[in-house]
């Protein structure tokens, strides 16, 4: 991620962000350093004992290869005592004692994370799991493809792990049973989509299966064989069951409803959602307020844009010749890949110019698994590690309805100069505490890939007409529509009209992102709630900074960190602008 020298300069810019508190004794400091590491290092290591499967969407090393998540009520009761003693012993630290050193941001990511878990619980997620975004049915394939094979050990470990998935999906089925009676369900549109993810899976022959991926990359026959035995024996059938289920008692007895509140603490679970995903202290209704004025800023530029482009001066009829241009439009879904990977590419030559310290990671631009396309899974990243690259994955699915303009702001979002700068320059980052790799904060990562939308342009990276304009259409209506479905009554087509309005998208997607919306309430706030705090920071550093203002450190200084939590994030830029003042030119 950054050279070891601007690491430390980063580091101690932090001690500013606590003007008011007295310098710390050594000995306190040190004593308070300790106890955040040592309580980093029990949750950490009692995270990836829990769920092991985020080693490998975190580019972290695990020793062993043969457990999955404990998705049982026990596992459940035992993680609320662990969340509660690490969260009180951590809360007790003032964090004011580190300012300078790493545990200041370690004791940030803690923090923050165990206070959203410690909220959120009163959404109990776990009776009611069914997500067509990320569930365990998509995220057990993906993990299964990465699975390590090649010696005698790792495979004997691969055949322990899938050995636990029927168990799983078994408890799935209670969990959703137990939900039902106690009125906690998905949405049924979001069943569906489910069932129809699920469905594509089972269709698959055994050996093109995901789940076969270990054998296909391994090569020993006798593995190969007790794994295709495993699977016809006992997975396929448990997941079939779980199919079965969705399709039949829980599709019934699921939830017409899209919002949230309709299940027992509805409305108090959507502002818990809405405060983990953004990391700031914001009601539904003042997100919503700030929406709404954001879009407006948004729709009176486009106006600017589309009287250059189109010479019309009205939104509605600049977005309809945008939707409309024959220009726009792919042929093929080759075209459509070959577009992005050239746009990444062109992404990574101009990146050195905008940031001080460049990471050497490469992503690969891939299409989804056909299983996946076409059932409302949108574009994502996945970061890599040292033994495979990270990847920007993108449905390739009627790529007649598909936008360059808007190919062009999902690449630039989640690949260079977004997700991927990201996540690759924290990887690189030499002390951080481990722990910072496997905590996401929506807020400030979202965040900073949409400022990326905006940063793309100023690069001059956009061959499009039409990118310039749907990148600013769209940015803050996740604001707006997101508390307007889950506080404000909001219907699916009054939310799609909405999102339609944007152009971003091809109907189809408008539709497919209310039921993002409806399975994760307040997730589509963290964009806007994040880019909105990342740009008003730029603003007030080139303010305050003048000549002495470089665009190169100002974004080292906003990745450095990672997905630092916005409040922190603030203090550390603010801190940096001070120290900056006081530099020669």
């Amino acid at each position: 991620m950054i050279s070891q020298s601007s690491r430390w300069l980063g580091i101690a810019l932090l001690t500013a962000a606590a003007p008011n508190v007295a310098a710390a004794s050594s000995e306190a400091a040190e004593t308070a350093a300790r106890e955040i590491n040592a309580l980093a290092d029990r949750y950490y290591a009692w995270l990836l004992r829990r769920s092991p499967e985020i080693a490998y969407f975190s580019g972290v090393a695990i020793k062993r290869h043969d457990e999955i998540f404990d998705n049982s009520p026990a596992a459940r009761r035992h993680a609320i005592l662990e969340e509660d003693a690490v969260f009180e012993a951590i809360r007790s630290i003032d964090s004011a004692l580190v300012a300078g050193k790493t545990e200041w941001i370690t004791h940030a990511y803690l923090q923050q994370e165990l206070g959203a878990e410690i909220d959120k619980r009163v959404c109990r997620n776990d009776l009611w799991n069914v997500n067509q975004m990320g569930g365990w049915h998509l995220g057990y394939t993906q993990i299964a493809q990465l699975q390590p094979i090649g010696t005698n050990e790792l495979r004997q470990q691969a055949l322990a792990r899938w050995s636990k998935l029927p168990a799983f999906i078994e408890q799935e089925i209670a969990n959703l049973q137990n939900g039902l009676q106690q009125g906690y369900s998905a949405p049924k549109s979001v069943v569906q989509r489910v069932l129809d993810q699920v469905d594509g899976l089972l269709e698959l022959p055994l050996e093109e299966s995901p789940f076969y991926s270990a054998a296909s990359r391994d090569g020993d026959t006798d593995f190969a064989a007790a794994l295709r035995g495993l699977l016809a024996d006992h997975i396929y059938p448990a997941l079939t069951n779980y199919r079965d289920f969705l399709a039949g008692t829980y599709l019934e007895e699921s939830r017409d409803e899209l919002s949230v509140t309709a299940n027992p603490n509805g409305r108090a679970c959507y502002e818990a959602s809405l405060h983990a995903y953004t990391t700031l202290d914001r009601s539904g209704e003042e997100v919503y307020k700030l929406g709404e004025h954001t879009v407006n800023a948004n729709r009176a530029h486009v106006v600017k844009l589309g009287l250059t482009a189109y010479d019309l001066e009205d939104f509605s009829s600049i977005m309809m010749a945008a939707k409309s241009d024959p220009e726009d439009r792919f042929a093929t879904a080759d075209e459509l890949l070959e577009f992005s990977r050239n746009m990444v590419r062109r992404a990574a030559d101009e990146m050195p110019g905008w940031v001080g310290n460049m990471p050497a990671q490469a992503v690969s631009v891939v299409p989804f698994p056909e299983h996946e396309e076409g059932t409302g899974r949108s574009a994502h990243y996945r970061p890599g590690n040292a033994e495979r690259p990270a990847e920007y994955r993108i449905p390739l699915y009627e790529p007649g309805e598909q936008s360059r303009g808007n190919a062009e702001a999902t690449a630039f979002h989640e690949a260079w100069p977004g997700h991927h700068l990201q996540v690759a320059t924290l990887q690189a980052v030499e002390g951080m505490h481990p722990l910072t790799r496997v905590i996401w904060f929506s807020g400030p990562g979202e965040g900073w890939a949409r400022y990326s939308e905006s940063l793309a342009e100023e690069m001059g990276l956009y061959a499009t007409v039409t990118g310039p304009i749907l990148r600013r259409a769209w940015p803050a209506r996740g604001m707006v529509v997101d508390p307007g479905i889950h506080l404000f009554g909001w219907s699916r087509q009054q939310a799609a009209e909405y999102m339609n309005e944007a152009g971003r998208f091809a109907p189809s997607q408008a539709d497919e992102m209310v039921d993002r919306i409806a399975i994760l309430p307040g997730q589509l706030t963290a964009y806007d709630s994040g880019g909105l705090e990342i740009f008003a920071l730029r603003r007030q550093a080139e303010e305050a900074l003048g000549e002495k203002f470089d665009i190169r450190e100002f974004h080292d200084q906003v990745l450095e960190n990672g997905t630092i939590p916005l409040t922190q994030l603030r203090q550390h830029v603010e801190a940096w602008i001070n120290w900056r003042k006081m530099q020669p030119r």
